[in-house]
């Protein structure tokens, strides 16, 4: 008999209730051009609306709100490139206690100014040269504060979750849920969700070409290490797996595909042109890959194939936004 995994349905559950009234519901939109372009339903949902404008709000509150309260007093830490960064921070914001957050020299400026906006300390490394993990726990541990890791944690995971519980609800069974791949926690909850759900729904996950970690991972059977990746997706930018993440995702997802960065900015401009919404690189990843062809949306029978897609971030500053968009 197989383990049980490490996060369970009702763990997302549970998420669910506890960010009732505080995540927002973000909205699940529909496009006729992009059914016509890839011959099948397409159900976006998008996350770029939710609070701090991707989903890690979702699990970074789920996880902090679950800390006792004396430790919840003393600050919790994190480190992230940026969209858990502001995640950590605004859940700290929203629990009454205060955030440090560890985040490379060279994360996105709109990132950081947001994450200082939202009331954190932030402390740089260098994200080539230094591993974030340990200096993460470092600071945790010197500073004696609560660390919420941005994947590699049950209550993360559980959290981000929800998100495709949130979809599932609203659209009913997909044949096949697309999302984004960095550390794995979106696609490790989001399977949990899905697959209780509806067993029969295919689980595919996104890389950056320079990215595929995962990937490879799946493929070995192993956790393998990359070098840190070079690529526009920085959310994505990870050189391996999570350990819980890849626990469950090497049970429940049924394959990852890759992106390049031409398919990832294509993505953004359709997105941008076409749905009316701003897509950050890492964001657009799922959406590329249905529009490059690397989804099944061959139809089973005379219905079209029914196909989620979990935009998962847009934050962007303006000036990047145009710079990708214009190369």
């Amino acid at each position: 008999m197989a383990a049980a995994l490490p996060v369970t349905f009702d763990d997302v559950r549970q998420a669910a209730a506890r960010l009732h009234g505080i995540a927002l519901r973000t909205p699940v939109l529909t496009s006729r051009t992009l059914n016509a372009l890839v011959g099948a339903d397409v159900f976006i949902k998008c996350e770029n609306f939710q609070r701090v404008g991707a989903f890690k709000f979702r699990g970074a509150y789920n996880a902090a709100a679950q800390l006792p309260a004396e430790r919840l007093a003393k600050g919790i830490a994190a480190y992230s490139s940026g969209n858990h960064a502001q995640a950590t921070a605004l859940a700290a914001r929203e629990l009454g206690t205060s955030a440090v957050i560890l985040m490379p020299e060279d994360a996105p400026r709109s990132k950081r100014a947001a994450t200082a906006g939202y009331g954190a300390e932030i402390v740089t490394y260098d994200r080539y040269t230094e591993e974030r993990g340990a200096l993460g726990e470092a600071l945790a541990a010197d500073r004696g504060l609560a660390l919420i890791p941005p994947y590699d944690h049950p209550h993360v995971i559980a959290g981000q979750g929800t998100a495709a519980l949130e979809l599932v609800e609203e659209t009913g069974p997909l044949d096949a849920l697309v999302a984004p791949v960095g550390g794995g926690g979106l696609i490790a909850g989001s399977a949990v969700a899905v697959k209780e759900l509806h067993p029969a729904t295919t689980v595919s996950g996104v890389e950056p070409e320079a990215g595929d970690d995962t990937k490879r991972s799946l493929e070995s059977g192993e956790r393998v290490t990359i070098p840190v990746p070079r690529t526009i997706a920085d959310g994505q930018a990870l050189p391996t797996p999570g350990e819980i993440t890849f626990a469950i995702n090497r049970r429940l997802v049924d394959g990852v595909s890759l992106v390049g960065d031409a398919e990832i900015i294509a993505a953004m401009r359709f997105a941008f042109e076409r749905l009316k919404i701003v897509l950050e690189p890492s964001g657009a990843t799922a959406l590329a890959a249905l529009m490059a062809g690397r989804v099944d949306t061959a139809p089973r029978g005379s219905a079209p194939r029914r196909i989620g897609v979990i935009a998962s971030g847009g934050n962007i500053d303006t000036q990047r936004f145009t710079e990708l968009l214009a190369g």
